[in-house]
């Protein structure tokens, strides 16, 4: 393998990993950010103004505050070896009162001169002190005695003891000319104006959200076949266009469901003329086991009629209102029950749900008769959420093919070799039960059942 080769070769190995650790750090990122359109937008607003305000601090810190610090420290450091090299030359009295004189009037020091007593340990250093690092520091470069400080025990002065041969000399500085006393004001203007504008900020943003979030709340309920009521296009332009978009969609759809519906209507009322003159014609042809054929293809026509028309129709002037669901599944289970099937029924959860309680009913109903019609027991169960509305219907019948459990939703497609050869029906059922629950915002799914059977599942949205 040629030297090119093998770099080609790492050249593609690292660019693997760099994929890989790629897709990984976006893959955790997406975890950790939030999902919501307002905390993202407002992340977007605090993060830079959080990164810039902690940079000026930073940078205050460093260039102002400490520096400031370092040079008021290194002054005060001077006065005191002033202080020790006046103890020095000045003749000794019994007070030492020009000393205390000297150094009160000319450098604003305190001077006390004790016994020549051991220095008190050294306490424990403050971790955030500045000015305890940089007084130490410059006392250390100009006195050559030892030396011993506390700038925590007393909150408005600075104590420094030096041990002299004779004496020790403790003198009182004042802290505020040992560093930067006012940093703190420039800090508070700071964090003070941020949240201020933090504030102002939070509200204009929280009214250009708010316009997106009726919009998807408009178009969440049309979906769900619940009525849009005062919407309006409101917001920023964008979010018009968008608006403006959905009720433009929302009118064509109606206006076309509504054509259809009118179209739907006419050709009922026209073929169910037409039957109505078969069964007339019938009524008058004497009695036998022709004309009875005859009224039983008929009424079988009608129903087939009714059925497409339902199928293709929809209902779709119906309004969502509160529905009791687990009544609406005991009736259902009754009416499982005359038909002559063994069934049960159970509902857990708050009942009351905000559906088009016909269609729902029906939807439940055309499941439920399919399982009448293949099986001899079924159960339905029903659950009921903060968010999704659960309804199951499980039969001991032959089942469905998995492979087939998807075309069954086909209009007009029937399994009886899987099923039932001499059951009857327009292969229109589950069509319509999937139908009416997209309508709703939800779906029907179907399965294997523990009674061995299908077990159909209906997933609403509430």
């Amino acid at each position: 393998m040629s030297t090119t080769d093998m770099g080609l070769g790492a050249l593609k190995s690292l660019g693997a990993r760099l994929t890989e650790a790629n897709a990984k750090f976006s893959a955790w990122l997406n975890r950790v950010m939030p999902k919501g359109l307002y905390p993202r937008s407002l992340l977007i607003i605090v993060t830079p103004m959080v990164i810039l305000q902690s940079v000026v601090a930073f940078v205050f810190m460093e260039r102002h505050y400490n520096t400031v610090t370092r040079r008021l420290s290194a002054s005060v450091s001077q006065d005191i070896s002033a202080v020790v090299a006046l103890y020095k030359v000045l003749p000794p009295d019994r007070d030492h009162a020009v000393l205390r004189r000297i150094a009160w009037r000319n450098l604003l020091l305190n001077v006390e001169v004790l016994p020549p007593d051991p220095l008190p340990p050294q306490g424990p250093k403050p971790f955030f002190s500045i000015l305890d690092s940089a007084l130490s520091r410059e006392i250390g470069k100009r006195v050559s005695q030892p030396f011993w400080i506390d700038t925590v025990g007393r909150s408005d002065l600075i104590d420094v003891r030096i041990q002299m041969d004779d004496a020790v000399l403790r003198i009182f500085a004042p802290r505020s000319a040992a560093y930067a006393s006012n940093s703190h004001i420039f800090l508070l203007w700071m964090v003070g104006t941020s949240l201020v504008l933090l504030t102002v900020a939070i509200l204009f943003l929280r009214n250009q959200i708010r316009p997106i979030e009726n919009l998807a709340d408009a178009a969440e309920a049309f979906g769900k076949g619940r009525d849009v009521e005062n919407f309006r296009p409101w917001g920023a332009r964008e979010v018009r266009r968008a608006a403006i978009a959905f009720l433009e969609m929302k009118r064509r759809i109606e206006r076309q469901i509504e054509q259809r519906t009118t179209m739907l209507a006419g050709v009922s009322h026209d073929m169910r003329t037409i039957l109505t003159r078969f069964k007339l014609e019938l009524a008058f042809l004497p009695e036998g086991p022709e004309v009875d054929a005859l009224r039983k293809d008929v009424d079988e026509l009608q129903g087939m009629l009714e059925a497409y028309l339902a199928f293709a129709r929809g209902d779709p002037g119906e309004q969502t209102q509160l529905t009791d669901m687990s009544q609406l599944i005991e009736d259902l289970r009754l009416n499982a029950e005359r038909d002559g099937a063994t069934a049960r029924a159970s509902f857990m959860g708050p009942p009351l749900v905000e559906v088009k309680a016909e269609q729902l009913k029906r939807c439940i109903g055309n499941l439920v008769g399919n399982a009448v019609r293949y099986a001899k027991t079924l159960e339905i169960t029903g659950t009921r959420d903060a968010r999704w509305l659960l309804v199951g219907v499980d039969d001991d019948g032959p089942g469905i093919p998995e492979e087939m459990r998807e075309e069954v939703f086909r209009p007009f497609l029937r399994l009886d070799d899987a099923r039932n050869q001499d059951a009857s029906g327009t292969g229109l059922g589950l069509s319509i039960a999937r139908d009416i629950a997209r309508a709703h915002g939800g779906d029907v799914t179907l399965s294997d059942s523990p009674l061995g059977g299908l077990r159909a599942t209906l997933r609403l949205p509430v």
